[in-house]
């Protein structure tokens, strides 16, 4: 074909213009799927910008959202003419004149390239084709990926012929327009309505010269240019686009030389409405899809997934209404407390002076503030003494007001907050999941993030550890003091822990009375004899993911744990012994319904049926053993309407840091821990800071609502019988004691002594046929 061309000159440009024109059209059909994916007219004409995804309850209600583009459409007339001149003045002057692909912008590019002047060819046409059909990600990626210098030529071809698309379909100021509405502007902003609200507080039709420059010159590096975070460089750059207007004639010498000294003014008062859901959970759900994202090539903020969880949201409501309602009295209780002191305190109850300072230094200002004044630190105490207005966190709602930082910090200090989480351990389904008060105000989750001292809630693994080795629920040990020699890290070491009310009995306990009082001294004795090696190992075995210390103390809950893990170990004893991985996902499909993948509950046998029956009978000693540190649970009448056996255990760490209650019943385990965000606040005493009085109030008035609801599936009921035969005695003789009043779970601190409501006659729980009722 090419021989009849006699001129060697045109043949081999022939030549080269059939192979320009087959390398074209190998990308555009994507052969042997070496190019990836590039959009047909179709795409063209119908472009879909990325879609969020959806979070549903497991009853099909929607929680919340997942959106990387924070966007608001506008249209052109709707876009002020400055930000039009200002974007074709700075990124395309030839925009009007060419047709997708300016190819003499291209050259000189490549010329400035090599001159070592880095200057961008892409036309606005070319950037909307890559920023609107993503021709560079992944999923519109070939086979010819991997080949480094290629693949870039493949990219900008596609580039090349989308734009060429793009430029038939619609007219120039429909591209304007498509280009303004889907680029990004930093701190979640895309598009030009969301862009100039956020930081002008104006509509798009409403910006300034000097605005829109700014606005513009951001989308070079939004980052750098970012007017928030680097005000110096955005003017800078705002100025530098202002050049450009002028030099292309559209703004006057005049107009030019007035808004360059036009000094930064933003206004960040705009408060979007729609929060999208934003929430405990749906942070939950983005953190246990993280893997499965990553392995499976999605992403939640742009792929349009429907995301089923195991949430229901009748329970959540419940949860939620129990956690305000007690919350709210919490606090109450703890400002009476302290008054107008200062609650941050060591363990010897005196204040920690650099208290503010040090949680100054902690804010991400702080190091921008010492590079600005040089370490002037007079200048900086200035700045945060600065009263300005904001929006804080009441249990009246959200209030505006006038606070310095310090006054802020000095505010969120003392505020009480909670993690919470149910699950049901048969189906390893996660009902509830509360991560704080308020996540609008209170980021940080509490039930998979925050880890805190345990306290007697860790106790469980001791007795746990003791039954499985040979003990039963009736060996006895007498309450009396209690030293234990060991080495940590070589160092020997004595322990001597005291009871929480200093107090010996002398007296002999059986192991379940003794964990149902929370008695630290013969926690001690069994984690002696058992090996404190040996509580960490059942501890580990049953979920308990954290480090821990293993020493002496362990048991007394020492360690740092967090409340889905403790909620997760619990689960083993209601669940035949069988560990689970907890389900807060059960299916993810697309947006047409197509199921894309389904989880199942996966299970590990680690202890004995017998093992896990004789732990439930334990805990049910909390409230029928004499002195049970659950028996406040009696004041909520609504959990014993009916004959019903509920089991768990308080807890509390040293100087009432951390109130802690995990509750038991036929169906549900729920774990609840009540505290402030800082350790070094809290309460002083055990009747306004003890476990029993702030963690465990919240799960008797969840429950009472469950059991009060009908539709919930939750019922009254006894604990299940004896899944396989038990050889082990548990039929203890009950203890005679007419009256108890040393109520105690904390870790170390002295309690006040409380009396144990008396258990009424109508609903005193039965026990397990053969086993008598204790006495009371």
């Amino acid at each position: 074909m090419f021989r009849r061309i006699r001129n060697r000159f045109l043949r081999y440009f022939a030549i080269f213009i059939y192979f320009v024109i087959l390398f074209f059209c190998c990308i555009e059909l994507n052969f042997l799927w070496l190019s990836g994916y590039s959009p047909d007219m179709q795409d063209i004409k119908n472009p879909v910008m990325s879609v969020g995804s959806e979070v549903y309850t497991a009853d099909g209600k929607l929680i919340g959202q997942y959106y990387k583009e924070n966007r608001s459409p506008v249209d052109f007339k709707h876009i002020s003419p400055n930000l039009v001149n200002a974007l074709v003045a700075t990124e395309d002057v030839r925009f009007y004149k060419h047709n997708g692909v300016d190819f003499y912008s291209f050259v000189t590019s490549i010329l400035s390239t090599a001159k070592g002047e880095r200057r961008g060819g892409s036309t606005i046409t070319q950037q909307l084709a890559k920023n609107l059909f993503e021709t560079r990600k992944r999923k519109s990626q070939g086979i010819i990926r991997h080949v480094p210098f290629i693949r870039t030529i493949v990219y900008k071809c596609k580039e090349w012929l989308t734009a060429f698309k793009i430029e038939h379909v619609y007219t120039k100021e429909q591209i304007l327009t498509l280009y303004l509405n889907t680029v990004p502007f930093g701190n979640n902003s895309y598009g030009i309505k969301t862009a100039s609200l956020k930081y002008f507080n104006k509509q798009p039709d409403e910006v300034r010269p000097a605005q829109a420059a700014l606005l513009i010159g951001m989308l070079k590096a939004t980052s750098n240019y970012n007017p928030i975070r680097n005000p110096e460089r955005a003017v800078e750059r705002r100025n530098t686009v202002l050049s450009q207007m002028e030099k292309y004639g559209y703004l006057t010498k005049e107009a030019y030389a007035e808004n360059i000294k036009l000094p930064l003014v933003l206004d960040l008062s705009y408060v979007e409405q729609d929060s999208h859901g934003d929430s405990y959970i749906r942070r939950a759900v983005e953190k246990w899809l993280d893997k499965w994202c990553k392995d499976n090539d999605y992403n939640l903020y742009e792929d349009g997934l429907k995301i089923y969880t195991t949430i229901d949201s009748h329970l959540q409501q419940y949860a939620e209404e129990a956690v305000a309602e007690k919350m709210k009295m919490l606090q109450k209780r703890f400002n009476n407390l302290w008054g107008n002191k200062n609650p941050w305190r060591d363990s010897k109850g005196v204040e920690i002076k650099d208290f503010i300072l040090k949680n100054e230094q902690k804010l991400p200002i702080y190091k921008l503030l010492t590079k600005k004044y040089g370490g002037d630190t007079v200048k900086i105490n200035d700045y945060f003494k600065t009263k300005k207005r904001m929006t804080v966190f009441t249990w009246n709602g959200e209030q505006d007001t006038t606070f310095s930082t310090i006054d802020s910090i000095k505010y969120y200090a003392r505020i009480l907050n909670t993690g919470m989480m149910t699950l049901e351990p048969s189906t390893g389904k996660i009902k509830v999941w509360i991560g704080g008060i308020d996540h609008r105000f209170f980021n940080y989750d509490h039930v998979n993030q925050s880890r805190r001292q345990a306290g007697s809630t860790f106790k469980p693994f001791a007795y746990l550890t003791a039954l499985d080795n040979g003990f039963t629920p009736c060996d006895k040990f007498t309450d009396k003091p209690v030293t234990i020699k060991y080495k940590d890290n070589g160092k020997d070491e004595v322990w001597q822990p005291n009871n929480a009310d200093f107090h010996f009995s002398y007296q002999e306990m059986s192991l379940r009375w003794a964990m149902g009082k929370s008695v630290n001294s013969i926690t001690a004795q069994v984690t002696e004899k058992v090996g404190w090696d040996k509580v960490v190992e059942y501890a580990h075995k049953c979920g308990i993911e954290s480090p821990l210390k293993s020493v002496p103390s362990v048991s007394l809950g020492s360690n740092d744990v967090s409340v889905y893990e403790m909620v997760r170990a619990y689960s083993t004893f209601l669940n035949k012994g069988e560990k689970i991985d907890p389900l807060l996902v059960t299916k993810i499909t697309d947006q047409q319904g197509n199921v894309l993948d389904e989880f199942e509950l996966k299970k590990e046998k680690v202890l004995s049926e017998e093992t896990a029956w004789l732990m439930l009978y334990m805990f049910r000693g909390g409230m029928e053993e004499p002195g049970g540190t659950s028996q406040a649970l009696w004041e909520y009448p609504g959990l014993w309407k009916k004959d019903n056996q509920i089991g768990g255990k308080t807890g509390t760490s040293s100087d009432y840091v951390d109130g802690w209650y995990m509750g038991i019943t036929k169906d549900l385990v729920t774990g609840v821990w009540v505290g402030a965000d800082d350790r070094s606040v809290h309460f002083t005493t055990s009747e306004t800071g003890e476990g029993s009085h702030t963690a465990l109030p919240i799960f008797g008035r969840f429950m009472e609502k469950v059991y009060a609801d009908p539709k919930s599936g939750y019922t009254y009921g006894h604990f299940p019988k004896p899944w396989s035969k038990i050889t082990k005695t548990y039929d203890c003789p009950s203890p005679h004691i007419s009256a108890d009043t040393t109520v105690t779970d904390s870790l170390s601190n002295p309690i006040d002594t409380t009396g144990v409501l008396p258990v009424p006659a109508t609903t005193t729980p039965e026990t397990p046929e053969g086993t008598p009722p204790e006495q009371k």
